[in-house]
């Protein structure tokens, strides 16, 4: 049992699918705020409206 749990705090593969777990749990809340929103929803096509003319311009 103790080798078992030695084992597990060693093993860095699962810390990383937690991070990552937590970094898409947190742009699915920004993703469902800013599609909820109309007001942001805009302000985001302008900018990337902006961009997209910006880049295609050079």
């Amino acid at each position: 049992m103790k080798n078992k749990l030695a084992s597990f705090i060693e093993n860095n593969q699962g810390i990383t699918a937690i991070e990552y777990a937590i970094v898409g749990v947190g742009i699915a809340t920004i993703v469902a705020a800013v599609m909820s929103n109309p007001a942001l929803e805009n302000a985001l096509k302008d900018s990337m409206s902006k961009i997209s003319t910006i880049i295609s311009s050079l």
